[in-house]
């Protein structure tokens, strides 16, 4: 009985949390979080990870391997950054929400019945770069700075600076 007691006095306390955090925030900002979002916060969370001065990183957001994120870059909510080959991403990027980004794949792998070992390539995005929504970047993919990729773009090849890009497989726009 005592653990029950204790189990609907930890419940309620959360509920009670969770109930003045989404004031705050919803008066703040005009916006409702997941659950780990008014507990962790995303700078402290982006700096805990090694990220550079002013970048934020959502709680959900999935982070592997060896990630680097420059200064004042945005990793938006529901994304996949995999840095098991490397990842790179410049300064002032906004990386929007469900967003995937990998440097490995299983391909080789998967199709000999895993003989074959995974492949693995360095993934960077440059600086002062705009990645749009449900966006995947395939390993190994090079995207210059000041790009835009369009929402729900799949990236198979590198990006030149100062280029714009969407579709599936992602082209470039002139």
């Amino acid at each position: 009985m005592a653990g029950t007691n204790a189990l609907i006095n930890l419940l309620n306390n959360l509920k009670n949390f969770w109930q003045s955090r989404h004031k705050v925030i919803e008066e703040k900002f005009d916006r409702s979080l997941p659950f780990g979002d008014y507990i962790v916060d995303r700078w402290e969370k982006a700096q805990a990870l090694g990220f550079e001065e002013g970048a934020s990183v959502y709680d959900n957001v999935c982070v592997f391997g060896d990630v680097q994120v420059g200064k004042n870059s945005w990793i938006g909510p529901n994304t996949i950054l995999d840095g098991s080959g490397r990842l790179m991403i410049g300064s002032h990027c906004s990386i929007s929400a469900g967003v995937q980004i990998y440097s490995h794949d299983t391909v080789a792998w998967a199709i000999s019945g895993g003989k074959d070992a995974y492949e693995y390539g360095t993934t960077r995005i440059g600086d002062d770069c705009y990645i749009g929504p449900n966006t995947i970047i395939a390993k190994g993919v090079q995207i210059g700075d000041r790009c835009i990729v369009g929402a729900n773009s799949l990236v198979l090849n590198d990006i030149p600076n100062d280029s714009k890009a969407w579709g599936n497989p992602a082209k470039l726009q002139l």
